[in-house]
């Protein structure tokens, strides 16, 4: 959710709005730390924090916070199962901050760094239930909202807003392509979708996708991001092959996947080997991609099982990140 553009938006039609902040889970809770709503007087909100009586309750609260129309920061410590009669058996703390016209050219300004940075933190004083001016940090904070007591022993508010975002290069714009790319328009990843034949490319795409017109498509490769999710699934084998061939090579890429069959892969597989790829570099590649339980091959339900996939790649790669685990070593070429 693009938190400051929403608070930035309300602030420009009214004088008032409310960011709710799950600011600490304990045990089971519907969402985790750093989910956020942003709530206007009448109740209309964006985001969810896990909806049921928990979500109701707040809205309401933060809505009633936000008629006041003074700012204020305050916490509520509850407990979801003796508190509201939910069966998660956890303990959330919940974050209500009113915000008043007085920021917004704040939050236009944040609204354009969401824009740009995908995930930022910021700082700002925290005194007498007021949030001072908040401030871009070039801190990179463990948790995505913590309260800090600082040397003068004034309280520092740290936050952690944006959402990190996988760049996706997908290479083909068939059916399954044009199916993959609808799977993905809510989900945590950028898509550059490429394809030689611009005719194939749908006139609107999702916001989170770019369209790439390319004669040499695997020239891409050059400018994908390190850490990428690399998938092949183009109208020609061989130019899935050339794809897989140059993003094995470059060994820097979070995935590198081609649609097809266990036969396909086996191919793929002899092919690389006899152009000089090191078999551990070829063992990275994966075929068939997806899910492999469903059997449907209708391009809808292709799509759902490689987003789902690709999401548990993304969450494992950002925990291994987290968990310190560093690069693996390169492998040269022909080993």
């Amino acid at each position: 959710m693009k938190t400051w553009a929403h608070i930035a938006s309300l602030l420009k039609e009214g004088d008032a709005c409310a960011l709710v902040t799950v600011s600490r889970v304990e045990g089971s809770a519907p969402r985790e730390a750093g989910a956020r709503m942003v709530v206007a007087p009448d109740m209309r909100f964006s985001g969810t924090i896990g909806g049921g009586t928990l979500e109701f309750e707040t809205i309401r609260n933060a809505a009633m916070a936000a008629r006041e129309g003074l700012a204020v920061f305050r916490q509520q410590n509850v407990s979801l199962g003796p508190d509201l009669g939910q069966c998660c058996g956890g303990r959330a703390q919940i974050t209500i901050e009113v915000l008043t016209k007085e920021s917004l050219n704040l939050a236009e300004e944040l609204s354009s760094q969401e824009a740009v940075l995908g995930t930022f933190a910021t700082c700002a004083t925290l005194h007498d239930k007021i949030v001072g001016e908040r401030r871009i940090s070039s801190s990179s904070p463990e948790f995505p909202f913590t309260i800090e007591t600082v040397s003068d022993g004034s309280q520092q508010l740290v936050e952690v807003f944006g959402q990190a975002r996988r760049p996706v290069v997908l290479f083909g714009a068939g059916h399954v392509g044009k199916a993959l790319v609808l799977a993905l328009a809510p989900l945590p990843f950028d898509v550059s979708w490429i394809d030689s034949r611009p005719d194939q490319f749908p006139g609107a795409v999702p916001p989170n996708v770019r369209k790439i017109s390319m004669t040499d498509p695997a020239m891409a490769l050059e400018n994908a991001k390190d850490g990428a999710f690399v998938l092949a699934m183009t109208h020609s084998h061989a130019l899935d092959e050339e794809i897989m061939a140059r993003a094995l090579l470059h060994q820097r890429f979070g995935y590198c996947g081609v649609i097809g069959s266990r036969t396909k892969k086996m191919r793929f597989q002899k092919r690389l080997k006899s152009r000089g790829i090191a078999p551990t570099l070829i063992s990275h590649m994966v075929c068939p991609i997806g899910s492999s339980t469903i059997r449907s091959k209708a391009p809808a339900i292709i799509a759902a099982g490689i987003a789902a996939d690709l999401l548990e790649r993304d969450e494992a790669l950002h925990q291994q990140a987290g968990a310190g685990g560093g690069l693996a070593q390169n492998i040269p070429h022909g080993q």
